[in-house]
């Protein structure tokens, strides 16, 4: 059984895509490769069924099978942090009961978009870990450009303080780096226990979020291993290699980080690579153009002309 996440949770926490066939239903054998693509790029654990995995598109029953599916081929071998956030606090317990059982390593909960004062978030936050019970870890996601809810820091703070079984914070805010300073700054405190800081944001400002005392990333950028190589020469101390290999792909991530148009981009470049069968997103979904297409064949062969370039 995996070990459950903790305050000094570390490394690449790869947010997986959720694939589909053609048809619009789960894909499980691309499932199964994901997995298998993830581990061999050194991802030091994985989260689903987040914004980005489209599990809004999902039902209960859908998302149960598809995060069971995911757990059985990674065997353990790594922590599986699954999304679970919902209007409902019931829909969420049945699921975090189950993809406990089946082995997940803890759970992330996003606020609801009707949380617009800080005693609302506070209180939602505190229902959530007495209806999850104290012995589930908790990642609070913070990603106000798309939940709509912006968290001062002094509210975060408030919230981990008084909710020990919330540990870990995706890191989301744009800017954020000065918050993350304050995070980092003020928990590890006499006040405050430690919390693992991981960031997303599709890894746009890694470099400098690690230099503020991030732990690590969570984003589902379609490279993984650079995620990994970059966070592991940080850790090493050799901050300037980590932001030269950063560099070679920066095109590449920006040109995924375009809202709304991203996650087809992310799965297209995983297809592209052989991961997922179908680059199908869910209806609602967006769609790429022939121009888009053509943007990022000309943006991935130029990755691979300067990675063969940083390594003569």
């Amino acid at each position: 059984m995996t070990n459950r996440f903790d305050r000094h949770a570390q490394g690449v926490y790869i947010i997986a895509a959720t694939p589909f066939a053609e048809d619009g239903s789960l894909d499980l054998e691309s499932t199964d490769r994901m997995v298998d693509f993830y581990l061999d790029c050194g991802v030091t654990g994985m989260t689903i069924l987040g914004i980005m995995g489209e599990a809004p598109k999902l039902s209960g029953e859908e998302s149960a099978q598809f995060a069971t599916r995911l757990l059985d081929r990674v065997a353990g071998r790594v922590p599986v942090i699954v999304g679970v956030s919902g209007a409902g606090l019931d829909p969420m317990k049945a699921l975090t009961d189950r993809v406990m059982a089946a082995g997940a390593a803890g759970v992330m909960v996003a606020p609801m978009p009707s949380l617009q004062t800080d005693a609302q978030q506070k209180k939602y936050f505190a229902q959530v870990c007495q209806t999850l019970g104290p012995d589930v870890p908790i990642c609070l996601q913070d990603y106000p450009m798309t939940t709509k809810v912006n968290f001062s820091t002094e509210t975060l703070l408030d919230i981990f303080r008084d909710n020990p079984q919330i540990i870990m914070l995706k890191h989301e805010d744009w800017p954020g780096l000065n918050k993350l300073d304050r995070m980092r700054a003020e928990t590890g405190t006499d006040q405050i226990d430690r919390i693992s800081i991981l960031v997303g944001n599709a890894a746009l400002f890694l470099p400098q979020e690690l230099q503020r005392g991030a732990d690590g990333a969570m984003t589902g950028f379609a490279y993984p291993e650079m995620l990994v190589e970059v966070v592991r020469r940080h850790q090493a101390g050799d901050v300037d290699g980590a932001e030269d290999l950063f560099d070679a792909y920066l095109p590449i991530v920006r040109y995924e980080q375009q809202l709304g148009l991203g996650l087809a981009i992310r799965k297209e470049i995983l297809h592209r690579r052989g991961v997922l069968t179908s680059p199908k997103v869910r209806a609602p979904g967006p769609v790429m153009s022939a121009a888009d297409h053509a943007d990022l064949t000309r943006l991935m062969a130029r990755l691979d002309q300067k990675l063969a370039a940083l390594d003569t």
